[in-house]
């Protein structure tokens, strides 16, 4: 089996692991010229973590944990209070100890799979145009003019993909906004800076954000919920402009959000990796058709509200391998891409249900109300903190199935004793 990935992000590189396992023969194409950096942090939940250790890769993902020690909020005077430290072994905090940067897991799965004989990765190259989806073969042009002829071409290029609005009509994808906007990037650290995510609750509905990384720097974040209609196509206009417009927008409207604000205004003009966003899901009536599957955010981006988007993209990855192994010579991939979204679907849309009020109640547009998330965050910080409490809050709060919260099928192609170790360059 031939088959064609669009995109190296965590998705991409983690089906094209399995995939080799199972005697595939996978050609990864990928826009950037070498992998992006670092990036912000991204946390590995539930099943997914029993698919790194399937990998081999548990060590290697916790020697680039972040070293964030927990949560804690900032209250307008600059002081921290409410502190939700990591609950090692447990999903049931805002920290965990699978907190990764997204560059770093990318360049896990990477370094995991670059020297397999059966994967190839190529670098600064696209698919410049789907020549045909047929029966038998799915035939490409890439960006460097060569034309490639494969058993099946996946999806997995991130949100925005252009390649899944050319392949899938446009009726059946679905942006849902969640009326938030983000914005990523990084600064210098100081001597004053800690090892904790700290949250400040600026008036206004925004929220200002430090976390550490374990590069010597600090990942700023800054995430805005318009007051009205007007001033949220002020937003979309921005994310969907320039990055000078986006910095003016910026420093128009956090200059007196309080605590940090300044500081990290200041720092954005050197950023090397600023990024603004506008919050949105992704849904599809089909992730696939014909020869062509979508994977990851390409086919549900959950958002960050949800935290699950890296652990969907490795559960994806798995299922999505596991039932192309199943396959008999000669039999369709459509067969293999109709069991992958039976199975997972409904996972998915589990964990793509955002309460509609939850951002809104985050972000504080008055006093009153930045009180009471203030003495609700006290609260739960002290029962988080009391052992005998810690479970039943877990149940209510957080989701703490940390070992099945999607039950992984078993696939006899990745069940024998060489899965537990790194792609090891035996598939056939």
């Amino acid at each position: 089996m031939r088959v064609l990935i669009s995109g190296a992000g965590i998705a991409g590189p983690s089906l094209a692991w399995f995939l080799a396992k199972a005697g595939a023969r996978v050609t990864t194409v990928e826009k950037a010229q070498s992998l992006l950096p670092h990036g912000q942090n991204v946390d590995i939940q539930g099943s997914a973590r029993k698919v790194i250790e399937k990998m081999g890769l548990v060590d290697e993902v916790l020697r680039f944990n972040t070293t964030e020690k927990g949560t804690q909020f900032i209250d307008p005077k600059g002081r921290p209070f409410a502190p939700f430290p990591v609950q090692k072994g447990k999903s049931n905090s805002f920290t965990s100890e699978f907190e990764i940067l997204r560059g770093d897991l990318a360049a896990v799965f990477y370094n995991a799979t670059k020297d397999h004989p059966n994967i190839a990765y190529l670098f600064d190259t696209t698919i410049k145009e789907v020549i045909s989806n047929s029966p038998d073969s799915v035939k490409v042009e890439l960006s460097t003019g060569e034309i490639q002829t494969y058993d099946l071409l996946v999806l997995s290029d991130g949100q925005w993909s252009k390649l899944r609005q050319r392949c899938f009509p446009a009726e059946t994808i679905k942006v849902v906004d969640k009326d938030m906007f983000a914005v990523y990037w990084t600064i210098p650290r100081i001597p004053s800076d800690n090892d904790w995510w700290n949250l400040y609750a600026a008036l206004g509905r925004r929220i200002v954000s430090l976390r550490p990384d374990p590069h010597g720097t600090i990942r700023a974040m800054f995430t805005r919920m318009p007051l009205s209609e007007a001033h949220r196509q002020e937003w979309l206009t921005a994310a969907r402009g320039d990055r000078k417009t986006q910095e003016e927008l910026l420093r128009k409207e956090f200059t007196d959000a309080g605590w940090q604000s300044q500081r990290l205004l200041d720092s954005i003009a050197t950023a090397p990796d600023f990024y603004f966003q506008a919050i949105q899901q992704i849904k599809m009536d089909k992730w696939s058709t014909g020869r062509i599957v979508c994977l990851g955010d390409t086919a549900y981006a959950p958002t960050p509200l949800t935290g699950m988007g890296t652990s969907l993209a490795i559960n994806g990855a798995f299922v999505l391998a596991g039932e192309l192994s199943k396959l008999e010579e000669g039999e369709h991939p459509s067969k293999a891409f109709d069991s992958y979204e039976t199975i997972f679907r409904p996972f998915v849309e589990e964990k793509q249900q955002v309460p509609s009020l939850l951002p809104g109640f985050v972000h504080p547009e008055n006093a009153g109300h930045r009180f009471l998330i203030s003495t609700l965050a006290s609260a739960l910080s002290k029962v988080v903190r009391t052992p005998w409490l810690v479970n039943r809050l877990a149940k209510m709060v957080f989701d703490d199935s940390n070992d099945e919260d999607f039950p992984l099928p078993k696939y006899s192609a990745f069940e024998d004793e060489a899965v537990v170790e790194a792609c090891d360059g035996n598939a056939q």
